[in-house]
């Protein structure tokens, strides 16, 4: 019997509505479900490869225990959640709680309560050590957040923008949760249709880029430098807008002493960028009646991320780019609880500095997390607080964490290493058990996630009150053994004999829309279904999860509600002067970034593929066109080095090297090198054509990290090219 049926593709925060044609209890086919709003039926590549990756020979489909020699012989579920818990039990009781981490990726996206019921179990062991793949992505942007202070009532939808700065971020391809990732390119085509003037700041020409009205080619590395003569141009011509920020926000000239060295003709100069393309963005920016800016990974990875968040933050609200009382409220929230938004702000706050502290690098606690980027240092420095055990839920640390020759040492020397995920990743080849896990379209879920990435950022989440339920719609596979990743914790907990403590927060440290909401999952008490769980979850949503699950397309939810008022009394402001961006910035000033390039005269960039998800999707015919990740240049270059297409280079940074596969793109900016992320093998193993190369070998956790997030140099890293020769 052939049917479709409605759901969710969760490979990302897009969330994009689905239909799924099944063919005796299989998915056989999926297409954009063009019934569904917001998304105008669009899908990407990976969504048309759901079927593959649910039937395909690398899903996992029974847990797995590694050999003596490495390999690894199925196991069946329970043996393994018995083994775990007794060595884990074994490993508290010798080293204490704090020897046991988490850590989780991107594949716990698509799952309600992994997020939270992982960090509640680990809570409940006793252990602070919870680390999770937002730390390495973006981590700047809630520190941002908290010294600059946050509006309440957010900004007016972005389909209502006369102009939008993109620094780094090409939402057609990434569908970043920096933009809306509703069918993003017609998102754009459609602004610029209306009018609206997009300015790009990217060394590369990218999708986004060839829509816009400004495109900034800068050097890499200098989106700080822009964003500074930006804000130097803005109040240098008194294009602000004064009555608001003298209402609601202070540090302003302080803010304009930084910035006045970053006239036009020095930012332009440093950047390599013409002078009258920066001021007429600035000017464009100003005047528009809405603008606003999204930021990507580009600029997050290339040092200085906080204060590229920062800047950008204070570019909105010098030109009073936020909800004002009387607005419609764009965010009223649907899975989400209700909440009076007034046009005041939320004040800045103190965001990190706090326990648990770390043992290296001076790292401690922050809003954006443990830094990941630390772990394999906590688990190779020896000594009181040594990590022992990881649990790896929905990640990929091998592909994913800086220096993947320290990570490879780190996971191989840990005592215990557990990994779930749907297939055999770099990181679960080293690990002593697998868990193999539902796929998407094996769960039921809510739109509750892309909805709440509203609290990361003030250009993400739905901008309108849209939400979705989509029940299993498919069976795993026959002869399977796979369970969530929320069962995986429930056992252990049910093992080691004590309840898990599950909350969920609305909004960033006390930029809180609403109270947090708990429950406790006591593994004593009958085991919940899945829909029981986000039924707990949901139970403070402005409109009841019933409502929303009478429509299989989803639904826009009509809200009248208004921002409210300023409170009487209320003088709270935002803070366009926070100390220590203050000073990061006369540091940029200081620091020279092309003192290196005698030696290391090119610039590595990271970028995203529109068929690949970090390190998912190479191993499926749909998408794997090419099974490596290219080293992209510009032409000119390869000529002048004497470079053809596909010819193997030796790409060297200060730290390592990799060997990448050259491919020519005139969209770059000439001195730049640009790949994908999340490719390559561990290694040993290395096979530039077979399977590409982990830039990770050309970091260092080391050097040049931001000393809160601990986010280390990811992107525009100084690196040399030659031709590579293979050795007789």
């Amino acid at each position: 019997m052939r049917e479709t049926r409605t759901s969710l593709c969760r490979l990302c925060t897009a969330y994009c509505p689905i239909i799924v044609t099944v063919e005796e209890g299989r998915a056989v086919a999926v297409a954009g479900n063009p019934e569904a709003p917001l998304y105008g039926g669009y899908i990407c590549p990976k969504a048309r490869a759901l079927p593959e990756q649910h039937y395909g020979p690398s899903r996992l489909t029974r847990p797995l225990r590694r050999r003596a020699d490495g390999g690894h012989d199925p196991i069946a579920s329970g043996q393994a959640l018995d083994e775990i818990a007794a060595r884990l039990g074994a490993i508290v009781d010798h080293h204490g709680p704090r020897s046991v981490a988490v850590y989780v990726g991107m594949g716990s996206v698509p799952f309600i309560a992994s997020y939270a019921i992982a960090a509640g179990w680990l809570r409940a062991l006793g252990s602070p050590m919870f680390f999770t793949a937002g730390s390495i992505d973006k981590p700047g942007i809630l520190i941002a957040l908290a010294m600059h202070g946050m509006w309440q009532a957010g900004q007016p939808p972005v389909d209502t923008a006369d102009a939008w700065l993109f620094v780094g971020i090409n939402p057609v391809i990434s569908k970043s949760p920096g933009f809306p990732g509703q069918n993003p390119g017609l998102y754009l085509k459609r602004l610029v249709d209306r009018g609206a003037k997009l300015i790009a700041i990217d060394p590369r020409r990218t999708e986004t880029a060839k829509r816009a009205h400004i495109h900034l080619q800068p050097r890499p590395g200098e989106d700080p430098t822009l964003l500074a003569g930006l804000i130097h141009v803005i109040l240098e011509e008194k294009l602000f807008d004064e009555a608001f920020v003298t209402a609601n926000a202070q540090g302003l000239e302080a803010l304009r002493a930084a910035v006045a060295p970053f006239t036009p003709a020095y930012v332009a100069a440093r950047a390599d960028v013409p002078e009258a393309d920066l001021i007429e963005a600035a000017r464009v920016f100003a005047r528009a009646g809405h603008s606003g800016v999204s930021c990507g990974t580009g600029p997050s990875f290339a040092t200085h991320s906080t204060l590229t968040e920062y800047l950008a933050l204070c570019l909105t609200t010098l030109c009073g780019r936020w909800a004002r009382a009387g607005e419609r409220l764009t965010k009223p929230n649907v899975l989400l609880p209700g909440f009076e938004a007034r046009a005041q702000p939320w004040p800045a706050f103190q965001g990190w500095g706090f326990e648990p502290r770390l043992r290296v690098r001076g790292l401690g606690g922050c809003v954006s997390g443990l830094s990941a980027a630390a772990l394999a240092d906590e688990i190779l420095l020896p000594g009181e607080g040594k990590v022992r055990a990881l649990v790896v839920c929905g990640g990929n640390p091998m592909m994913a964490w800086p220096d993947q020759m320290k990570a490879h040492a780190a996971l191989n020397d840990l005592d215990l290493l557990v990994t779930i995920d749907t297939e055999m990743t770099a990181t679960a080849e080293l690990s002593d058990y697998v868990i193999a896990s539902k796929l998407t379209l094996e769960t039921p879920m809510t739109t509750y996630m892309p909805e709440s990435v509203k609290y990361y950022g003030t250009t993400r989440g739905f901008d309108q009150p849209y939400a979705a339920y989509t029940p299993a719609i498919v069976d795993p596979p026959a002869g399977h053994d796979v369970i969530e990743d929320w069962e995986f914790f429930w056992g252990l907990a049910e093992r080691l004999g004590f309840p898990i403590p599950v909350t969920t927060y609305f909004g960033n440290g006390p930029q809180a829309e609403h109270a947090p909401v708990t429950f406790t999952l006591d593994p004593k008490g009958p085991k919940p279904t899945t829909d029981q769980l986000i039924a707990m979850a949901h139970r403070s949503s402005r409109v009841p999860l019933e409502q929303v699950k009478q429509n299989p397309n989803g639904q826009i939810f009509e809200s009248d509600q208004r921002v409210a008022p300023r409170a009487p009394g209320n003088d709270d402001r935002l803070e366009l002067a926070a100390a220590p961006m203050i000073d990061e910035l006369a540091a940029v000033l200081a620091e020279d970034n092309r003192a290196i390039e005698a030696d290391y005269p090119f610039r590595l960039l990271p970028r995203r593929l529109n068929n690949i998800l970090n390190s998912f999707g190479r191993r499926y015919a749909q998408l794997a066109r090419k099974p490596y990740n290219p080293a992209f240049m510009n032409p000119e270059d390869m000529a002048a080095l004497g470079l053809a297409e596909g010819d193997a280079i030796r790409i060297t940074s200060p730290h390592g090297e990799i060997v990448g596969i050259a491919e020519g793109e005139a969209a770059l900016r000439p001195g730049t090198v640009s790949m994908a992320h999340g490719f390559g093998r561990n290694p040993g193993e290395e096979d530039p054509r077979g399977s590409g190369a982990n830039t990770g070998r050309l970091m260092s956790a080391e050097v040049d990290y931001d000393p809160i997030t601990g986010i280390p140099r990811m992107g525009a890293l100084p690196v040399r090219i030659a031709p590579f020769m293979v050795q007789g």
